[in-house]
């Protein structure tokens, strides 16, 4: 992989998001309320193999907003990460056909993510009631991820 593809996989999946972030949490501070929820993958926890780029970006991400979510939780600003496993997408689809078995793809939970699923999850990060959730990185995975952290 050469030293350029690490470039433009750093400026799209990590520093984008930096400078999203630097552009709205300051409003948010100043509102005392905020929410940031990146997708990421859980890759950030068992690195696929083959997606070199993505697993170096996408655990640099989680290294920043870590960060970040420690230093502005006392604004009431959350900022957490969403790692998902395999769902129902286009990309999916593309990759496996439209009928992917679960088990040859071994998710415990014996079906493929439904995408609205995933959204519900987000959208509850991004409520009131989420207001003590900062810094996780939520696995929405069906119990793909087998490890212990």
């Amino acid at each position: 992989t050469s030293v350029e593809s690490y470039e433009t996989a750093l400026q799209n999946g990590l520093m984008s998001m930096i400078s999203m972030t630097k552009l709205v949490v300051p409003e948010m501070q100043v509102r005392k309320w905020g929410r940031v929820v990146a997708i990421t993958s859980i890759a950030v926890r068992q690195p696929i193999a083959n997606l070199i780029l993505s697993n170096t970006v996408r655990a640099g991400l989680t290294g920043f907003l870590k960060t970040v979510a420690r230093e502005v939780a006392g604004d009431c600003i959350t900022v957490n990460t969403v790692q998902p496993g395999t769902h129902a997408t286009d990309r999916i689809v593309q990759l496996y056909g439209s009928s992917p078995d679960a088990k040859a793809l071994d998710i415990p939970a014996g079906v493929i993510g439904d995408p609205k699923d995933f959204g519900n999850v987000v959208a509850f990060l991004c409520s009131e009631s989420a207001k003590f959730i900062t810094g996780a990185n939520l696995q929405v995975d069906g119990g793909q991820y087998s490890g212990l952290i």
